[in-house]
Formats: structure tokens, C-alpha cells, sequence
């Protein structure tokens, strides 16, 4: 992962492969962004005017490379964009901060050191700068030629360097936003891989021992229950899920405890290794990034080790339900009524509805424990990325003030979201006259339907939120920001967020 520093030097004398600079867009053209005073003094005052000129307009994205002045030892200069300008006395918000950073980052593969001279007015812009460098550099690379160097992107590697100019080295505020950026990029990017892996690599089984080798580092409580152990336990949505596949179904269970702890989350996410749609097979088109489907799962396996890195004053457990979705003589079929481990009965109507029972299972199990709240991430409905598109989720609740804690926290950390309702009136769809429940409800409104189909399993005065993230947890279009193609580690932030304001008494 690219090293992050904070450094004092002056732009022209530290040698760098490139000095990065913002520039935003004003009344009357780009002007130059604060931080990069000393780059437009050697341009004599009239580096928005070269940059005009050059095409740069400020936009949000935009990256314009430059010779650097004489007298500099780096020698490109990168200007990207950050949007409007803020009004006077207003500082750059932290989701430009990080975009720019992201962009720039990723014009910079290939080079081993860049200095980033973008506004640094507090340490949380600090943060925000190095969480964009930090994202924006990721790359997969592993099953290419290119890729026999793990870190090597298109036969070159990220960037190797950041120094964060304006930064002040020996402020702990400044160290602990760049710490705290570096812990947890390093465990979203973690959750991005294990979202690219391709299915025949990573298996329930191969996920659970990534988690098991992640606790054991990180002084974290692993157990793992395997089919005889959910057989036992009575888990039928889960072994429901994963009885066509040879390839067996797993619960993970990490708990990281703290000390200085008085309340406690738990994290639930699906973990559909492979998404065929088992006997409701989907069509041809739709069934390509399925590897995507347990994005869910390693939002939480990263956010409970992001947490145990930050020594976060809150006790946070993880649950992941894991299971590979696959057609076979054994796999359920629709008609079949599993006995879920809350001892309800669901008629499976679509076993391509299959995330609401792995999760039903978990989100039972997690509600035994009593937690404070819990959190479930899920790619669980198209329907969901009809009404939002690919880059919002919902969030859905059984309690109005939590849901806007999230929401809030996913704002604030730069997670577009929106929440959503459960409507009572749609409940009455999934009833069945075989079962207790129906895995299916009226088609209008399917991502509310599958909300309230999660809810009948959450215990009894336990606070509860659904993050549906079937539509920016998988970028199939191209790179944006500090957001790659591919797996995006989305509501990773959003979860150690709130478990940082559980942890300062602020959970609502």
C-alpha cells in the first residue's frame, strides 16, 4: 500500500516524481486551490491563467500534468480538479478532498514518490487527503501477467509515496488522522480483494480462513461453523442456501472486545461466494460479476478488524454468512419451506432470493447476543439500484433515529446513501399458506419487501439497520475518484464510523 507521510518541506526544493496541486472552479476560470502558494508564485502569480489554458477548467476529476517551474527538483506538476470553489472562509469539503486525491493518485501510477500540496487547513483534511491518495492508488492485479507482483498495476506499480505537504509532522492530531486513514484503507482495500477474487478461489471455506488468519493478527476471537456445526445448530437458511454446491456453507463469528467498552455492535453481512440464482437460475448477462455478492460479508469481516486496529472503546462483532448459490440435484428448490434458526418456517419462492435466508440465520444469531444495535450490509436487490442507481444504497431501520446515525455517518465519510422505508402494507405479500413467511413479496417495491422480510428476524427490542448496497458495491464502469472498477469496499467506512460515535456516546 502506498506509504503516507506528513512533511514541513517546501514544494520546490523536495524531490518528488510529481507536486500535486488543486485548482477549482471559480466565477471567471480555475484558481488555484490554498496549499500550492509556493508552485503559483514560480509561475509569477499566473498558473490559473496556464492552466486555463492548458484546457483545466477546475472540475471536479480533471487532472492537467505541467512541467514543473525551473529551480524545482520535481518535475511534472499535476493539477486536479476539486469543483466550485467554496465561498470565502469556507474550506474544501472532505469528500473533494478525498476525490481529487483519489484522481490524482491513480494518474500518478508509476511513480515511486508525490507530494501533495492540496488544502490542509485541519488535521481531518489531513485525513481526508491521505484516505483519497490511499484508495485512489488501489489496484488488482494478481491474475494478470502484469500481476506477478501482487502490487503492479498495468505493468506499473502505484504510487509508492505520499508526502502531504502542509502536514505537521509532530501534531498528534495531523499523525492520528493519517494513522487512522492508513488502518482503515488497508482493511477496505483488504475487503475490495476478496471482493475481485473469482469464485473458484474463494469459496466459504477460503473466506473463513482469510477471517481466521485477519483475527489471529489482530488479536481478534474467531469461530467458525461449518455444516456439521450448522446442521446442528439448526441454521436452515444458510444450509438451505448452500445445499446445491459442492463447496459447503460457513458462519463466521469475530468479536473484538475492549476493555474500556460499554456498548457493543454487531455487523452482519451476506457472503454468496457465487450467485447463480441456484434453481431460479439467472438469466445469461446477469450473472458475470456474481462473485460480487458476498460484498456484504467483507464490508464487516474489514470493518471489525478496522476496529480492532483503532483500539476503538466498543465492543463489535462480525457475523458472516457464507454460502455459494449453485443449481444441483441437492440444491433447494422453489416450493421447498426451510426451518430457519430462528425456528420460523420460510417457503422459498425464488432461491434466487437467497441473501435474505443466509442473513435471516446470522441476523438471529447476532440478536441472541443483545448488542446495542446491528448493522446488516447486503447486495441483496436489483430493485434497490433501480430506485437509487449504482452509486447510492438504502438504508432501511426498525428505529427512525439510528437510521439517520447512519445516514449520517455515511454521509460524513463519504458514502452516498439515502434512507428508506418499510412499509407496513407490504408485509402482507409474503405470507404464505404453507410456511410461516414467504422469501418473496409483491414485486413493486422489492428492495422494501426484502427489508421487511429481514426485520421478522431481529429480536425483540434490538435496534436494527439494513444497508442495501447492490448498487455501488460493484463498479462495472470505469474509475472515478479514488473509486475503482470492480470491488469498492463500500459501507466499510460507514460501519467503523458509527462504531467510532458508539464508542464516543453518540450512537442514536
Amino acid at each position: 500500500m502506498t506509504a503516507l507521510t506528513l512533511s514541513t518541506a517546501a514544494a520546490p526544493g523536495l524531490r518528488a516524481d510529481a507536486i500535486v496541486i488543486g485548482v477549482a472552479k471559480g466565477n471567471k476560470g480555475p484558481v488555484v486551490a490554498p496549499g500550492a502558494e509556493a508552485v503559483d508564485k514560480a509561475y509569477d502569480g499566473r498558473l490559473a491563467g496556464v492552466l486555463e489554458t492548458l484546457g483545466a477548467s477546475g472540475a471536479e476529476g480533471e487532472v492537467t500534468k505541467l512541467p514543473a517551474p525551473a529551480g524545482f527538483k520535481a518535475p511534472v506538476v499535476v493539477a486536479v480538479g476539486l469543483g466550485t470553489e467554496p465561498e470565502k472562509d469556507a474550506g474544501f469539503d472532505a469528500e473533494a478532498l478525498r476525490r481529487a486525491a483519489g484522481a490524482a493518485a491513480r494518474a500518478l501510477t508509476g511513480s515511486k514518490k508525490a507530494a501533495f500540496a492540496l488544502p490542509l487547513a485541519e488535521a481531518a483534511d489531513a485525513g481526508a487527503v491521505g484516505e483519497g491518495v490511499l484508495l485512489g492508488a488501489y489496484s488488482f492485479e494478481a491474475y494478470k501477467e502484469s500481476g506477478k507482483d501482487p502490487k503492479a498495476k498495468n505493468g506499473k506499480a502505484p504510487l509508492a509515496e505520499a508526502a502531504l505537504l502542509g502536514g505537521k509532522p509532530r501534531d498528534k492530531a495531523y499523525k492520528a488522522a493519517i494513522e487512522r486513514a492508513a488502518a482503515v484503507c488497508e482493511e477496505l482495500n483488504r475487503a475490495r480483494d476478496l471482493v475481485n477474487t473469482p469464485p473458484n478461489d474463494l469459496d466459504p471455506e477460503a473466506f473463513a480462513a482469510v477471517a481466521q488468519a485477519a483475527a489471529k493478527e489482530h488479536g481478534i476471537k474467531v469461530q467458525v461453523l461449518d455444516e456439521k456445526a450448522l446442521v446442528k445448530g439448526g441454521y436452515g437458511g444458510i444450509l438451505g442456501v448452500g445445499a446445491g454446491s459442492a463447496s459447503g456453507p460457513r458462519l463466521v463469528k469475530l468479536s473484538y472486545t475492549s476493555s474500556k467498552a460499554t456498548k457493543s455492535l454487531a455487523f452482519v453481512g451476506k457472503g454468496i461466494t457465487y450467485d447463480s440464482g441456484g434453481i431460479s437460475l439467472k438469466p445469461a448477462g446477469h450473472n458475470e460479476t456474481m462473485k460480487c455478492d458476498m460484498a456484504g460479508a467483507a464490508a464487516v469481516f474489514a470493518a471489525v478488524v478496522a476496529a480492532a486496529r483503532l483500539g476503538l472503546e466498543v465492543n463489535v462483532t462480525g457475523w458472516l454468512a457464507l454460502a455459494e448459490n449453485m443449481p444441483s440435484g441437492s440444491a433447494t428448490r422453489p416450493g421447498d419451506v426451510l426451518r430457519m434458526y430462528s425456528g420460523k418456517t420460510v417457503e422459498v419462492l425464488n432461491t434466487d432470493a437467497e441473501g435474505r435466508l443466509v442473513l435471516a440465520d446470522a441476523l438471529w444469531a447476532a440478536s441472541q447476543e443483545k448488542p446495542d444495535a446491528i448493522i446488516d450490509v447486503a447486495t441483496l436487490t436489483g430493485a434497490m439500484m433501480v430506485a437509487l442507481g449504482s452509486r447510492t444504497y438504502g438504508i432501511m431501520a426498525n428505529d427512525d433515529a439510528f437510521r439517520s446515525t447512519v445516514h449520517e455517518a455515511a454521509e460524513e465519510v463519504g458514502e452516498p446513501a439515502w434512507p428508506m422505508p418499510l412499509p407496513e402494507h407490504l408485509r402482507k405479500g409474503m405470507d404464505s399458506a404453507t410456511a410461516d413467511i414467504a422469501n418473496m413479496g409483491e414485486r413493486m417495491g422489492g428492495g422494501l419487501v426484502a427489508g421487511l422480510f429481514l426485520r421478522e428476524f431481529v429480536g425483540e427490542g434490538v435496534t436494527w439497520a439494513h444497508l442495501d448496497v447492490a448498487g455501488p458495491a460493484y463498479n462495472e464502469g470505469g474509475p472515478f475518484g479514488y473509486t475503482p472498477k470492480g470491488g469498492t469496499g463500500t459501507a466499510v467506512r460507514t460501519l467503523v464510523r458509527v462504531a467510532e460515535l458508539t464508542a464516543a456516546g453518540e450512537l442514536g
